[in-house]
């Protein structure tokens, strides 16, 4: 086998760098900043789009760079590298949060190049889901995932924790909904222009009033009367419901359960299930607090997801790379700091 050439790592690693701006955030910010230097990739956190209403502490902003740590992570290895991975690699550049060098001679890790290919269509999907039941053995490949990316996963499968949920989720949603800041926000981040390569468009929320009949809700995008989706969604307690989440509250814990929550979300994709995200729950502290009581759990519950079977829906838009990805930067250079 031939040496690998600088171009080839070099083309890998900006391939990482695509195929990472493609992953979920919340809102779809994309929060997130990349530095291709050397043999390595650089993942930094982009704190000027903090939703500073929605996520003061940044947790679902770490999340959102897991989740982008982790596509980079698939990539090389369906490119067939293997890569050394630091998360907080350096104190003194606390926006530094991950950093991945291409080794040479290393294996690719196990399980992540088949799930490169699912990264192109993976999507959040907010349509009506059916009522086919997703069978154990793929809740068991779900679980797995996330125990794989050291986070933690419950299937909520018992009656009560399943109503315990649904009443908890409704009522974080109207705890947050009587928020005018949280609205505002709300508004700055949904749009109806098709140029804009952020937030979370139009044609991707339900049109929302009274008939979404749903037991947990979606999240009330629809600020401005403008969803093109249908109104009813079926967010049902009775479909397969993933709570993921960590044993403690840290940046560190954050980052792994949004790597965890990626490589869930390409699993479900892999296999022609979908998945939408019911996070309201977790946001509040008091709803999320009671919703570890009522599940007798020991971990902290950082997201809900729910898995099914739905139509198609459109890929939101990205960032264009040019803004969000820096290439042959000296990282040791005087007042670098990343941002």
């Amino acid at each position: 086998m031939s040496p690998v050439t600088r171009p080839e790592l070099r083309n890998a690693l900006r391939r990482a760098a695509v195929r990472a701006t493609q992953a979920p955030s919340v809102h779809n910010t994309q929060p997130w900043r990349f530095i291709l230097c050397g043999d390595g990739l650089e993942i930094h956190a982009d704190w000027t789009r903090q939703l500073r209403v929605l996520d003061p502490r940044g947790r679902q902003l770490m999340l959102s760079c897991g989740c982008a740590l982790f596509n980079a992570r698939a990539a090389l290895a369906g490119s067939g590298f293997g890569a050394a991975i630091e998360r907080f690699p350096d104190p003194a550049r606390p926006d530094l949060v991950a950093r991945i060098v291409i080794a040479e001679g290393r294996q690719p890790e196990d399980g992540l190049a088949d799930l490169d290919p699912a990264i192109e269509t993976r999507r959040t999907n907010r349509r009506e889901f059916s009522d086919e039941v997703v069978p154990e053995d793929v809740i068991d490949v779900l679980i797995d995932a996330a125990n794989r990316e050291a986070a933690e996963a419950f299937s909520i499968v018992r009656p009560e924790h399943r109503l315990a949920a649904a009443r908890l989720s409704q009522e974080a949603d109207q705890i947050e909904n009587v928020d005018p800041a949280y609205r505002a926000e709300l508004r700055a981040w949904t749009s109806d222009d098709p140029r804009r390569e952020d937030g979370v468009p139009a044609f991707a929320v339900p049109y929302v009033d009274a008939g979404s009949e749903d037991d947990l809700p979606i999240r009330d995008f629809d600020t401005r009367g403008m969803g093109w989706l249908p109104t009813r969604t079926h967010s049902s307690l009775n479909q397969c419901l993933l709570l993921l989440g960590a044993l403690d509250e840290s940046r560190m814990a954050w980052l792994r359960t949004g790597e965890a929550l990626e490589r869930v979300l390409l699993e479900t994709t892999r296999r022609g299930y979908a998945a939408s995200p019911l996070t309201q729950v977790v946001e509040v502290a008091r709803t999320n607090e009671l919703l570890r009581q009522e599940l007798s759990l020991t971990m902290r519950p950082h997201v809900l997801l729910r898995v099914g079977r739905a139509p198609r829906t459109e890929p939101t838009r990205r960032r264009r790379l040019v803004d969000v990805l820096i290439e042959d930067v000296r990282t040791d250079a005087p007042g670098f700091d990343g941002r």
